[in-house]
């Protein structure tokens, strides 16, 4: 076993986790509970994608303007309540790793748009995190859940015999 994913080892990334699931779910519940609209956040990024040195890029002001603004009410729903799930997922350690690739596209998306606040922080905590594989769960839900799931998946293709498989 690598020293990451020792048990030891799983208490820091644990606490690790359950640090950034409590940042996203304090930031996506605000949003759900006060109402959220993206569209200043997106409007105010477009603005930045132009002058000498743009802090947005073409494409990804592009991306908002033809894309996400007239969408505006989806993508701020999707982010208000993917925060929240992100942040609940990483506090229960269940389906852990969805949650850190989803936190981390947030981040991600955020960054380009133009926007630093804690977001460089809170995607390096989610990339230390997804390299740890298993060590980020070890103490959480997923560290019965999976087992679990796979045994299931398992038994679910051992059911299927020769004449149906043929049939497929």
């Amino acid at each position: 076993m690598k020293w990451w994913k020792t048990p030891q080892a799983a208490v820091a990334w644990t606490i690790l986790r359950i640090w950034l699931g409590m940042q996203w779910l304090e930031a996506g519940w605000h949003k759900v509970a006060d109402g959220f609209n993206a569209g200043g956040f997106m409007q105010g990024a477009i603005a930045k994608a132009g002058g000498d040195h743009p802090a947005v890029q073409g494409w990804y002001a592009e991306f908002l303007e033809s894309i996400a603004m007239p969408n505006a009410d989806l993508f701020s729903f999707l982010v208000a309540w993917g925060e929240v799930l992100v942040g609940i997922g990483l506090i229960l350690g269940a389906a852990t790793i969805p949650a850190l690739i989803a936190g981390a596209f947030m981040n991600l998306n955020f960054l380009l748009a133009g926007t630093t606040s804690t977001n460089p922080i809170l995607y390096t905590a989610a990339i230390i995190l997804l390299f740890t594989g298993s060590g980020a769960y070890f103490w959480g839900v997923d560290r019965f859940a999976i087992p679990y799931l796979k045994t299931m998946v398992k038994k679910g293709g051992h059911r299927i015999g020769k004449r149906e498989a043929h049939n497929y």
